[in-house]
């Protein structure tokens, strides 16, 4: 075999993204406004999703979104690795206002959703309110003006209302390994693909296993001279049940768009009935486990192999993965799984150690891919967001982030998050989610517009209230007791993301705005603290 071609060394390679970009957003031409009665935070699915509605409801006066990046598309943007798709299928993951007959897969590659995307932002007219290459930097309450004071990389402005819509998966994660600093050889996360660099021949070294890997190992399995998959935990993979929508199929939707409605609500009825098995029948788990199961030992015959791709907890504790590549491409020649702990790096070396620490061994890799997921629980925004008394978002949260419906937060009033805690789904579309959270967005302006209201701030009774209910309903959900840690959990061990229920019940509790929830400001009211004052 011929030695594989090698990059030319660095000394210090780039292997930490920026906490809220893909480097630094550039500065472009100060911002011409100087106020916004809404300002929504990214151009994502949420932030789209947000503008759009807001725009046919009436409330697009003054509205301005600020985009970090050059384009639209969020998370569709961003992740370009090869062999990119959603693992939701197309006709549920998208605007239910603004469904796409052309989808050419039952779930849709990366290059199809973001122009999608780019599409709803031109046919839906929010182009024009979107200032890209700016970057927030900084947003305070101020409490006596009623106001946010917000400041962004091209310059300053003011807003009565702040809408978080950066996406939970904007923010790559990447493991502090010792001697990471010194590998020679070229690395990055999959979230920023480097499509400059030719794998073709190269000694490659991935570093986890989950939702994005078994996407793009299969395809770069093919071109490397050898592969090296450093697993720190095996995940539940199922087949995918992926095919071509025909063309004769593209039109008939188009034609007739119930047909399309139709197989939208299949497939959304379709994952609500796993919820059951998520959330305590183990029946309908251990079933699932079988199908899991069966699919292993179809496509991976050494039992060697099998092992260490068999997870040891419970079904859906963890991400179900859909895959029908990916342990195919771990039988080939050219692929070792690696499941021993990594001790460190150097220049061309990952070195691992046995769980004991008896022995160790060396990998020698060119170029290090890191699949190591995103900053969901930690993310970076909560610590520019000050509330009304001076706290951060950071600082109220203390590593587990907390609010009610997943939309507000008590002392930082007038604040919407979108995709906020516990509205996260382990089986369905969360663009379903981010619908509801819409609405409820929608109800609360036009509550507040109605009584000249300055400002709502949720009680913090009701919000603790409100999730101490979620946590008691995720107890016996197998997050809570299927044997495992994942993302799902927070520093405090809580679990901060999912959503414990069917998401039709979430909807239906966002549908109106609960004023009696809330602390209601009106001009009146701060005219008088100032006549007492």
């Amino acid at each position: 075999m011929t030695n594989p071609k090698k990059p030319a060394p660095k000394p210090r390679p780039s292997t930490t993204p920026s906490p809220t970009s893909r480097g630094t957003a550039a500065s472009g031409e100060p911002l011409a406004e100087k106020h916004a009665k809404i300002l929504v935070v990214g151009a994502g699915f949420a932030g789209l999703g947000t503008a759009i509605q807001l725009l046919q409801s009436g409330f697009g006066e003054q509205l301005l979104v600020i985009e970090r990046d050059s384009e639209v598309g969020g998370t569709w943007r961003d992740n370009t690795y090869p062999g990119c798709a959603c693992d939701v299928p197309s006709h549920l993951y998208s605007f239910s206002f603004a469904p796409n007959p052309d989808w050419s897969k039952r779930f849709a590659p990366q290059p199809e959703i973001g122009a999608y995307l780019r599409r709803c932002a031109d046919e839906f007219g929010v182009r024009p309110h979107i200032r890209f290459r700016c970057e927030l930097q900084r947003a305070e309450w101020d409490q006596e003006a009623q106001i946010w004071r917000v400041e962004t990389s091209r310059g300053p402005l003011t807003a009565n209302f702040v809408v978080m819509a950066q996406g939970p998966l904007s923010e790559p994660s990447i493991p502090q390994l010792p001697g990471l600093e010194m590998f020679a050889g070229e690395s990055f996360h999959s979230a920023r693909w480097d499509h400059s660099l030719d794998l073709s021949g190269l000694r490659v070294g991935v570093i986890g296993t989950g939702a994005s890997a078994i996407q793009f190992i299969p395809e770069i399995q093919q071109r490397a001279a050898h592969l090296t998959v450093f697993q720190r935990t095996p995940s539940w993979i199922v087949p995918r049940h992926d095919w071509e929508i025909p063309s004769w199929l593209q039109r008939l939707y188009r034609t007739m768009p119930v047909l399309q409605r139709l197989t939208r609500g299949f497939e959304y009825l379709t994952r609500e009935a796993s919820v059951p098995a998520l959330m305590g029948n183990k029946m309908l788990r251990n079933l699932g486990r079988r199908s899991a199961e069966d699919h292993l030992k179809r496509q991976v015959q050494d039992p060697e192999l099998r092992r260490k791709l068999t997870p040891d907890y419970e079904l859906g504790c963890k991400r179900v993965l859909l895959s029908d590549n990916y342990f195919p491409a771990l039988t080939r020649p050219n692929v070792s799984v690696v499941t021993d702990p990594i001790r460190g790096i150097d220049t061309d070396h990952v070195r691992t150690c046995t769980r004991d620490g008896v022995s160790t061994d060396e990998h020698t890799v060119d170029v290090l891919i890191f699949s190591t997921g995103f900053r969901v629980t930690d993310a970076s925004h909560p610590r520019v967001i000050f509330g009304a008394g001076g706290r951060s978002l950071e600082d109220v949260w203390q590593g587990s982030p907390q609010a009610y419906r997943g939309s507000t937060v008590a002392g930082f009033p007038n604040l919407f998050l979108m995709a906020g805690p516990n509205t996260g789904l382990g089986h369905n579309s969360l663009i379903y989610m981010i619908e509801a959270q819409i609405a409820y967005l929608l109800s609360t302006l036009g509550f507040m517009q109605a009584l000249q209201l300055r400002s709502v701030d949720v009680k913090a009774s009701k919000q603790d209230e409100y999730n101490a209910n979620l946590q008691e309903r995720l107890a016996p959900s197998v997050w809570a007791s299927g044997g495992c840690n994942s993302w799902y959990k927070d520093k405090k061990n809580q679990i901060t993301t999912i959503w414990p229920d069917q998401t039709w019940r979430f909807r239906a509790e966002t549908s109106e705005f609960d004023a009696e929830h809330y602390i209601l400001t009106t001009a009146e009211s701060i005219n008088a603290a100032e006549v007492a004052g």
